[in-house]
């Protein structure tokens, strides 16, 4: 089976195309194909409500670009899903309808809720029974999910964003509100709690600890690696650290999103699995292939 997934962020916009491997037990997605591309519609949206025409052409390119791999790569189910800059954006809606007639192509305008819910198919293999607070930071906003003995109880998302807080767009009541959340919610009795990154910023950050895949990064080394590309000017950072220019500028603010509410929950270590919100809707559309084929034997 082959799935290819659309991640239309206010940061950047991922494409994958993989190919799964069902070896039971074990359950693999082979990447066939990755492209990120910096198409920022959180500068826009988040400074003028709207999409510009500039933008829009662009947007209109690449995903007649990525229509163009889904039909190459002859991929069985696939999904386009854009999250909070289209989804607050005044002419987003309009814009997918024009992306409908043109290419043929459904965008689908999520919730938080639904890009939680997605996020969380892609890391629930790495929990266990311990006590997770699972914080997701994208370009507009900030997911996060808490997990108690395996099972998710609570879920927030808040409009506090590693674009939004650069370009100064973030309000300190949503700040307030999260802290209150966070604290409210997470208890004495839960016991210790284990943060869960995702996101493009933690997961530079995690690569720039020079961590194995699966293992826990202290709270203080996430501050001592803020500290250290803080050090550094962006033109630095992306000769010397290697970063792309639309994660220089926003990889300060992410961490300070990580940091911050891993400090209200008292979490000393942040477990950081390297997937996202693409590999949440290849979870999805496996499964509802899985499904419909069963139905249909």
């Amino acid at each position: 089976m082959k799935l290819a997934a659309i991640d239309i962020g206010s940061n950047a916009i991922r494409f994958q195309v993989s190919t799964v491997l069902d070896s039971s037990p074990t359950l693999l997605f082979k990447k066939l194909e990755y492209v990120r591309f910096p198409l920022r519609l959180g500068h826009d949206v988040f400074t003028t409500g709207r999409i510009s025409d500039k933008s829009i052409g662009k947007f209109k390119k690449l995903m007649t670009a990525f229509k163009l791999l889904v039909d190459l790569y002859e991929v069985d189910d696939y999904m386009f899903c854009a999250t909070s800059a289209m989804r607050e954006s005044e002419n987003g809606a309009e814009l997918v309808h024009q992306v409908a007639n043109e290419l043929g192509v459904m965008i689908h305008i999520i919730d938080g809720n639904r890009e939680a819910e997605l996020i969380n198919r892609a890391i629930h293999s790495f929990l266990t029974e311990k006590t997770y607070l699972h914080i997701d930071v994208g370009g507009g906003s900030t997911e996060l999910n808490l997990y108690v003995k395996g099972k998710k109880i609570k879920t927030r998302s808040f409009k506090i964003g590693s674009v939004r807080v650069l370009e100064r767009n973030d309000s300190p009541v949503m700040w307030e509100d999260m802290e209150h959340w966070v604290k409210e919610h997470i208890k004495k009795s839960f016991g210790k709690v284990t943060a869960v990154g995702t996101g493009g910023n933690i997961s530079k950050i995690f690569e720039l600890a020079k961590m194995k895949p699966g293992k826990t990064i202290s709270r203080q080394k996430v501050k001592d690696i803020r500290d250290m590309i803080e050090g550094f000017s962006l033109e630095e950072r992306i000769y010397k650290l290697q970063m792309n220019p639309d994660r220089a500028d926003v990889i300060i603010p992410a961490s300070r999103i990580y940091i911050q509410v891993m400090e209200w929950a008292n979490a000393s270590s942040i477990l950081v699995p390297e997937v996202g919100l693409k590999d949440g809707i290849m979870m999805y559309l496996y499964e509802k292939n899985v499904s419909q084929k069963k139905i249909e034997f």
